[in-house]
């Protein structure tokens, strides 16, 4: 084999890092967004024109990176970023995919969206702001959803002239903050996005800083799937297949965490048991299947199983009609103690009603709070208590949402009305 074919592959086999950019409003995460695409050479030549056509026309000089990542024409307008974007770039060591959230407060249920998927998140912060409000409020919904890796780029650094002093301040105050939280792998990188300092390319004007740059970090912090592969087998199910012809019978869906292979045990609902006889896919029968992969599962006993139902190894959770949760309102809908819902959790969708609401985050500080609030409103995150018409087999928030996490759905309209994680408390 050639040097150029094992290059290739290990190209074709670079692992992918799922990421998420947060901050106030004007730290200049599209100009960070936009640096990384440009410095990582992920920009196509009629893009990177036009960039420097707007820009010229503006009177920008040199190129307004922003251009490359704020795409709808309102956002341009105004020179904000206000909806959840996805982005994808890729270096020799890996891929990613990135999610670009806005930074005004009343779109937290944006940021919750990009931050529920990602592995990392990147917060910035104005070197000459340092820690705000919206700062500490991105640190606790990453807490909230378990994201295990946040990096704080201290963005503008050039603006404060390249002061060692300012950022070790800021590091301090977020050094603090992460340990409250219990955030496990913090960073503190000084950047500045328009120069180019330190985000792919090390910057001369920091040399009191040794640490890796942002880009650094990103291909070498070790992509994991939220530990879902760790926890044990769940396989929420989806469609079941029958051909009568040949006798043919299996469940279809998809491995939400843990593995199976033909002849593993799996727990049915209501204590049911049996054993795996085959697994199908679309490339043919395999011997094992693992998070993440698409399967139909053929079982050794007929058992009666329909959409919705959970099979599961010996460690199943127990069904209940009532847990605990915390909720994010997604529309402008409001939502009170008492309301019947519809609650999809896995495939199974069923009745359910708010049986209370306990409190109104405030993430800014716990004092705030609002206990037996009367409703509650978009972008709210609410502690709350749910009782479902049907027994399912919840079980708290883990892995990035491979468990425990489910959706209100609005009875008459269908439309989603908020998201929900399983157990989860902030405090």
């Amino acid at each position: 084999m050639t040097a150029t074919t094992h290059a290739r592959e290990a190209l074709a086999n670079r692992a992918t890092l799922r990421l998420c950019t947060a901050g106030s409003v004007d730290d200049g995460k599209s100009t960070f967004v936009g640096r990384l695409l440009h410095d990582t050479k992920s920009v196509l030549a009629d893009q990177l024109a036009s960039v420097e056509r707007t820009s010229a026309d503006r009177g920008f000089e040199g190129l307004d990176l922003s251009l490359l990542v704020d795409g709808l024409r309102a956002e341009r307008e105004q020179g904000i970023t206000i909806d959840v974007a996805y982005r994808y770039f890729a270096t020799d060591k890996r891929t990613f995919i990135l999610a670009d959230t806005p930074g005004h407060v009343q779109y937290t249920r944006n940021t919750v969206t990009g931050m529920s998927t990602s592995q990392v998140v990147v917060l910035l912060v104005d070197a000459r702001n340092g820690v705000v409000e919206q700062t500490v409020r991105h640190l606790n919904v990453a807490s909230l959803l378990g994201v295990k890796t946040v990096i704080l780029a201290v963005n503008k650094i050039d603006l404060v002239d390249y002061s060692q002093d300012v950022f070790n301040q800021i590091k301090a105050t977020f050094d603090a903050k992460t340990a409250e939280l219990g955030i496990e792998d913090p960073h503190v990188v000084p950047i500045s996005a328009l120069k180019g300092d330190n985000v792919a390319q090390r910057s001369v004007e920091t040399p009191w800083y040794t640490g890796p740059t942002v880009l650094e970090l990103l291909e070498s912090i070790p992509v994991t799937h939220g530990r879902a592969d760790d926890l044990d087998f769940r396989f929420p199910i989806q469609y079941v297949l029958r051909e009568h012809a040949s006798d043919y019978r299996a469940y279809a869906g998809r491995v939400t965490a843990g593995s199976i292979s033909v002849g593993d045990e799996v727990l049915a609902p209501h204590g049911r048991t049996t054993t795996v006889a085959g697994i199908d896919t679309a490339d043919g029968e395999v011997a094992t299947a693992n998070t993440g992969d698409s399967i139909a599962l053929r079982l050794s006993d007929e058992i009666d199983l329909t959409r919705g139902d959970l099979l599961t190894s010996q460690a199943r959770p127990a069904e209940t009609r009532e847990f605990a949760a915390t909720i994010v309102a997604l529309t402008e809908k409001d939502l009170r103690a008492g309301q019947a819902v519809k609650l999809r959790y896995g495939t199974a969708l069923v009745r359910a009603r708010i049986a209370s609401v306990e409190r109104i985050l405030d993430i800014d500080s716990a004092d705030k709070d609002t206990l037996d609030p009367e409703s509650v409103r978009l972008n709210d995150i609410a502690h709350v208590t749910v009782q479902t018409a049907d027994e399912l087999p919840v079980e708290p928030y883990a892995a990035r949402g491979a468990v425990g996490n489910f959706l209100l759905v609005d009875q008459a309209s269908g439309n989603t009305l908020a998201a929900g994680l399983v157990g989860r408390r902030l405090r």
